[in-house]
């Protein structure tokens, strides 16, 4: 049972930064895919980004590309989720998610298919 716990949310100004971390246990984080979603209140979760295990090649969803960014530190068994350029639409609970398996790639932004998930973080980016 993998447990992921994330951390870094918090209230940003419009072009602001924030670090969002989702730190793994009882698996190390280069076994396993990873990815991050977000839910607004009223809409759908929605992908933002991907790692997959090994290598750890990255994917993010076209509305976060050149201004998001995923990471991953295997000495703290820790992904993370680098967010520049904040916009009040990025606002919403953000959630990390993994899987012990090998996604295609076509996979990786579908929710089903991961089977573990951390309890969320709230981003708030206003003024």
């Amino acid at each position: 049972q993998v447990q992921l716990v994330e951390s870094g949310g918090g209230l940003v100004p419009p072009g602001g930064s924030l670090r969002l971390s989702c730190a793994a246990s009882e698996r190390t984080v280069s076994t396993l895919a990873v990815a991050w979603f977000r839910q607004a209140p009223g809409k759908e979760r929605e992908y933002v980004a991907a790692l997959k295990r090994g290598q750890g090649t990255t994917y993010a969803a076209n509305s976060v590309r050149g201004r998001f960014t995923v990471s991953r530190d295997n000495g703290k068994n820790t992904v993370y989720l680098q967010m520049n350029q904040l916009k009040p639409e990025d606002t919403a609970v953000y959630y990390c998610a993994a899987t012990v398996g090998s996604p295609i790639v076509s996979s990786l932004h579908h929710a089903a298919t991961y089977e573990y998930w951390g309890q969320g973080t709230q981003v708030t980016v206003s003024t």
